[in-house]
């Protein structure tokens, strides 16, 4: 069974006079992409059409629907309706935030998750200045593609891009803004730009759709037909949530085009490194389906053309918030590529549900696979640090790849209206610089997902500069994670162990950590229950029994605190002043 292609075609009626409503008629059709040996007109698939088509209604009054037939009887009493009134239906306004897309209640003037004001100017703000229509664009690729043609660019740092992504949209607009918009890369794109970063410092690749050869070591050959068919239809849908029109085909094309060609780049060393800014995203995308946005894989498009380029081993690190299900698919039981995965999970309640710790990898895969999936949201920086401080580069630096890649999602940013998560564009620049430590710097940053618009932007350009050479500020010596961060890890280490016997220290270090926590809690839990319990004694008729039981704890306890603060008195000071001073805190104290 092939990829399935959902699409749809609103049909709305004509007005045909003033006492009679407009009709309106919707009509759906299912085509299920079966194989590719037959010829449907356009679709040119085989496979069961339904159809389901709501039929013309006339005006929506009470008076045409009751005198309808099936509606009561023939002999109808005037004064049996003599009560009736119109029902009032409530409307309930809503504002869509301009940048995570979020719906809000009408008497709210600041988004609910991103913060962003109701009549925020993002669309005419600096960050939306920057021109992609202007005459400029093609003199840009034109110098690129004699750069590229030569035998090294002026830029360590390499950019993906094309406009004609920006044609990939949502053509039916429904109820709520898709939050997959072109937009997304205007943002980055702009905040780039300002940050004289794109296209100054960076070298824009010339574009190029991905060759179905290249595709089909990706994809199966009914996915590949199933997203060409979008290409004959104004509107379709793959999922629910996966739109495509008649420019998603080929945008998609581009976009792995763009970073099989940043790979090769890379690995010929034209280039040192490279940030494919592209759309649409890639790491839902499987063998044999499209989803989660995501038509074509692209990290798996440029893994395999690093491979061809002179790669053996190749490192695909995926930071985006929900798990890569399809680039897992793909490589499950190769274990030329390690696929290393942070995403929250939730026991599988979060989107798609994959991604659990024990999914290693199969075959020769195994342990090929690390997966480290947060139990909550709000895990922020320090949670992602510690994982790569004692996962993720022990096992990328024993593993020793040709060329890393980042499937780069910033949907974990603070702010995102799908992530939930606390990532700040500080730590987005501290892992991007972690991971240019291996594979002699040759590293690729693949745009994913990521929702709110300020927050991918910042992320982006800071990812951006650590390319280009900046060091990011950051603390390191002393990272402290959550408790459901250590957890995560803890369980990570246990599992991955088996495979990565370099991750034996980490993990004795961290459960002897661990325990110690543990127990601190439970004796905090203990204490709290016993303290706690029977508190109301105090003020009952067993007054004399709590006095009876725990009297002698708080005599104890201030005597201690007495004993304290007289040592501190003795060997601080003997002078007047502090003695002063102790003997008052003293006071204070008791």
């Amino acid at each position: 069974m092939g990829a399935t292609l959902l699409y749809e075609n609103k049909i709305l009626g004509e007005k045909v006079s003033d006492d009679v409503a407009a009709t309106r008629g919707s009509l759906t059709i299912k085509v299920a992409a079966m194989s590719n040996d037959a010829d449907n007109g356009c679709l040119g698939v085989s496979g069961a059409v339904q159809f389901e088509h709501n039929g013309e209604q006339r005006g929506n009054t009470f008076c045409d629907l009751h005198h309808q037939e099936n509606y009561g009887d023939d002999e109808y009493d005037e004064e049996d309706d003599s009560d009736w009134e119109p029902i009032n239906h409530l409307v309930i306004k809503k504002w869509f935030c301009s940048n995570c897309t979020m719906p809000n209640f009408d008497d709210v003037n600041h988004c609910d998750v991103c913060g962003e004001h109701k009549e925020s100017e993002i669309f005419s703000h600096e960050l939306f200045k920057y021109s992609f229509g202007d005459g400029n664009w093609n003199s840009i690729n034109t110098e690129s593609l004699q750069m590229f043609q030569g035998t090294s660019c002026k830029s360590s740092t390499a950019m993906g891009f094309d406009e004609r992504m920006l044609l990939h949209c949502e053509a039916v607009m429904k109820s709520h803004p898709h939050p997959e918009r072109p937009d997304r890369l205007k943002a980055i794109a702009a905040s780039l730009a300002a940050a004289g970063i794109f296209p100054g410092k960076c070298t824009l690749i010339p574009a190029r759709e991905i060759q179905l050869e290249e595709l089909q070591k990706v994809h199966s050959s009914d996915h590949i037909e199933a997203v060409q068919q979008s290409s004959c239809l104004l509107s379709s849908y793959f999922t629910p949530d996966t739109y495509a029109n008649q420019h998603s085909a080929l945008a998609a094309r581009i976009a792995a085009g763009l970073c099989a060609d940043l790979a090769i780049f890379i690995m010929s060393g034209k280039t040192s490194n490279g940030f494919a800014l592209v759309r649409p995203p890639g790491h839902h995308a499987g063998i044999r389906q499209a989803m989660g946005f995501c038509l074509h894989n692209n990290a798996a498009v440029a893994a395999l053309a690093a491979q061809t380029a002179g790669a053996n081993k190749v490192l695909i690190v995926d930071w985006d918030v929900h798990h890569g299900n399809g680039t897992q698919e793909i490589f499950d039981g190769n274990k030329s590529v390690l696929y290393v995965s942070l995403h929250r999970h939730e026991n599988g309640r979060f989107y798609p549900g994959t991604g659990a710790a024990n999914e290693v990898g199969v075959m020769d895969g195994k342990g090929y696979s690390v997966n480290i999936p947060w139990s909550r949201g709000g895990v922020g920086d320090n949670d992602y640090i510690f994982a790569f401080q004692h996962i993720v580069l022990p096992v990328a630096s024993e593993f020793a790849p040709d060329i890393t890649i980042i499937s780069a999602g910033f949907d974990a940013a603070r702010g995102d209206p799908l992530g939930g998560c606390d990532v700040t564009p500080a730590g987005y620049a501290l892992m991007t610089h972690m991971l240019s430590s291996l594979s002699q710097g040759k590293l690729l940053v693949i745009l994913e997902g990521g929702y709110n618009l300020r927050s991918i932007s910042s992320s982006a350009t800071a990812v951006v500069k650590v390319l280009l050479g900046e060091i990011p500020r950051y603390d390191t010596s002393d990272v402290k994670p959550s408790k459901a961060g250590l957890e995560t890890v803890l369980q990570v280490l246990k599992i991955q162990l088996k495979f990565w016997p370099i991750l034996g220290t980490k993990f004795e270090a961290l459960r002897a950590e661990w325990k110690l926590v543990a127990s601190n809690r439970r004796k905090f839990e203990k204490r709290r229950r016993f303290l706690l319990g029977p508190i109301w004694w105090r003020w009952g008729t067993k007054r004399f029994v709590y006095e009876l039981l725990y009297g002698h704890r708080k005599m104890r306890r201030h005597s201690k605190r007495l004993e304290m603060i007289r040592e501190n008195i003795h060997y601080s000071s003997t002078g007047k002043f502090f003695a002063e001073f102790w003997n008052q805190m003293l006071i204070d104290f008791l």
